[in-house]
């Protein structure tokens, strides 16, 4: 859990500067300007398992991912290769993310329909105010670096910005705190935070905890159809997948392969 204290530690440092250079204010009038948030929980119902495929620079395990690294040229390739979502990851400093590639890909024309999921470590509810201001249709909301009613709270703002939710778990006392706070999308992400570990049966273990009226999303370690085909087995509605992506000699076949 240290490398995820230091990122909370540098995120909480970042934001005192980052509220001085835009203030709420501003983010209110581009959220003002933003056509109404995409349904993220819609677009991964129906049959088979559907794909959020993540734009990913770099990783704490593994470090940089994807040396020509092109945020737009990547979510195309996504919307391309038939991902249901898109998810971008925000974070400066240990995943080499930006929130101006989520701005960037939510003007694309090829992905009107596609919904955006902004993925960081968000604790504070101007995050919430930022996402949407720079484009985002949900956001992930991580249980183990928030109290039961700091979840309830950025829940509660997300959904008057008219934004959905993705509630990241690992553990089952994580999933008592999603479901205590009625997430009606959960992730379940089968990396160990503490060993970095990744075991894909994390996600069939918990699944059987979850009641079958919520979305349920497998994260982690997905690599193969034969992952997906598991999923579907176990009843999940969707995999985020970033790395396996990012690192594939052809984005498109590798996703309709997964597909």
């Amino acid at each position: 859990m240290m490398i995820l204290d230091d990122i909370v530690t540098g995120k909480r440092k970042e934001l005192v500067r980052t509220k001085t250079e835009m203030p709420l204010r501003e983010l209110e009038a581009r959220i003002a300007q933003r056509a109404a948030p995409l349904d993220f929980a819609g677009a991964l119902r129906g049959e088979g398992v559907s794909i959020i495929a993540e734009v990913k620079k770099a990783s704490p395990s593994k470090g940089l991912l994807c040396p020509d690294f092109d945020p737009v040229s990547l979510a195309k390739a996504y919307a391309e290769g038939g991902a249901a979502a898109i998810s971008v990851l925000t974070e400066v400093n240990h995943f080499q993310g930006h929130l101006n590639y989520l701005s960037q890909i939510s003007e694309l024309p090829e992905l009107e329909e596609i919904p955006l999921l902004r993925k960081d470590f968000i604790f504070d509810p101007y995050q919430v105010y930022e996402a949407r201001a720079f484009g985002a249709d949900a956001i992930l909301l991580i249980a183990a670096i928030l109290e039961d009613r700091e979840l309830d709270k950025l829940m509660a703002l997300a959904r008057e910005l008219g934004m959905q939710c993705l509630v990241e778990v690992h553990d089952g006392d994580e999933l008592d705190k999603a479901l205590q706070g009625s997430a009606q999308i959960i992730g379940i992400n089968n990396r160990d935070l503490r060993t970095f570990e990744v075991d894909v049966h994390t996600t069939r273990r918990l699944r059987s905890l979850i009641p079958l009226n919520r979305v349920v999303v497998s994260e982690s370690g997905v690599s193969r159809r034969e992952d997906i085909e598991r999923f579907r087995e176990w009843s999940i509605d969707a995999a985020l997948i970033g790395e396996a992506l990012v690192t594939a000699d052809d984005v498109i076949a590798k996703l309709r392969e997964l597909l």
